[in-house]
């Protein structure tokens, strides 16, 4: 199941307080500024610092492109 735009866009990363990318095809919430991955896990957002994966640079780069291929939260964001 997708989660709601309008839902989507309340959240934030409980570091920064700053939005989160949604990416569907991944099930996960995307923090490009911090580099955190947090999972969603039946269809709920799993937002604690503790369990969100750090990801390296390649892995980056790879889920600005999901999230650019289909949120337009993504407009302007730099990486």
């Amino acid at each position: 199941m997708t989660l709601a735009p309008d839902f989507v866009a309340i959240l934030a990363c409980p570091v920064d307080h700053e939005p989160l990318l949604y990416i569907e095809s991944e099930r996960a919430l995307y923090n490009p500024r911090l580099k955190r991955k947090y999972r969603i896990e039946d269809d709920i957002p799993i937002l604690l610092i503790e369990e969100a994966e750090l990801v390296d640079d390649k892995e980056h780069v790879r889920l600005l492109g999901l999230a650019s291929d289909k949120s337009p939260q993504t407009e302007g964001e730099d990486s």
